[in-house]
């Protein structure tokens, strides 16, 4: 695999690497996608993304993800961004269709930051809100779920390709989410367990959010994290069905439309181009 290209880009800070499989020549392990993935000993990022063929005749390219852990992810909102904006570089348009495990992700272009980087929106598909569709362990409200450890209580479930829970908090700086998350992604209430997302409402239809991501851990910033809190919010009458969610390192715009789809839209940025070394282990 010496020489093998990849890209990093990022969404508001969620990080990637990205690599061209389309060939389908790489072979992939989990080991080696862990010490890719890895921040001390790969390149590091939040979650590796490898571009594959299409199976779908209306798709432009299948994207596949994959956590820290070596293990697949459902939906990565972020990633796509970043993906559809290659794939439109690569057409020369301003549209693009993205697969993933969870369906098929229409993206366009929706012009440039006030930083000179683009703003890519995606549609991310049906918010999926039944307790089976999460899935949770048992039967219940989604809107009011029975499950929390000490100052998180009571979260909204919304399934966006994969299982979210979000709490609603008065004060998130006071949220010690790098020891909490962990045990609540791995709640026997989460059977597939779940990213768990924590907000604050900070003006109207604005919220901030911080989320421990399965698989990967603390994040930046989570689009279909992001995704899930705005839904949620609607859903308990804390905001509309547009919301500004704001991470780390800037804002995503959330739109829960009548349809019952999910739009996002934000910036995103080439950080850098490599090659992966042989020495990173097979």
């Amino acid at each position: 695999m010496s020489g093998t290209p990849f890209l990093k880009m990022h969404g508001l800070g969620n990080d990637f690497v990205i690599l061209d499989d389309r060939a389908g020549t790489l072979g992939l392990s989990p080991r080696r996608i862990s010490m890719i993935a890895h921040r001390q000993l790969g390149v590091g990022c939040d979650q590796l993304i490898v571009l594959e063929k299409p199976t779908e005749r209306d798709a432009d390219v299948f994207m596949r993800i994959y956590n820290p852990d070596g293990g697949e992810a459902g939906a990565c909102g972020n990633a796509t961004r970043c993906v559809a904006s290659l794939l439109m570089d690569e057409r020369k348009t301003d549209h693009a269709i993205v697969q993933t495990i969870s369906g098929l992700l229409e993206s366009q272009k929706a012009g440039m930051g006030a930083n000179g980087l683009p703003v890519i929106a995606v549609d991310m598909g049906p918010a999926k809100l039944d307790w089976r569709d999460i899935p949770v362990a048992k039967a219940c409200d989604t809107r009011h779920m029975p499950v929390g450890i000490g100052p998180l209580q009571d979260p909204v479930g919304t399934s966006m390709g994969n299982p979210h829970a979000t709490f609603f908090v008065d004060d998130l700086d006071s949220i010690p989410l790098a020891e909490l998350g962990p045990q609540l992604e791995h709640h026997a209430f989460f059977p597939e367990r779940a990213n768990i997302g924590v907000a604050q409402m900070v003006g109207e239809n604005k919220l901030r959010l911080r989320v421990w991501e399965r698989g990967a851990g603390l994040t930046l910033a989570c689009g279909s994290g992001a995704c899930a809190a705005g839904v949620a919010a609607s859903r308990r009458g804390l905001a509309g069905r547009r919301v500004e969610v704001v991470v780390e390192h800037g804002t995503l715009t959330i739109e829960w439309m009548r349809d019952n789809h999910v739009m996002m839209t934000g910036g995103i940025a080439l950080s850098y181009k490599g090659e992966l070394a042989a020495q990173l282990p097979a």
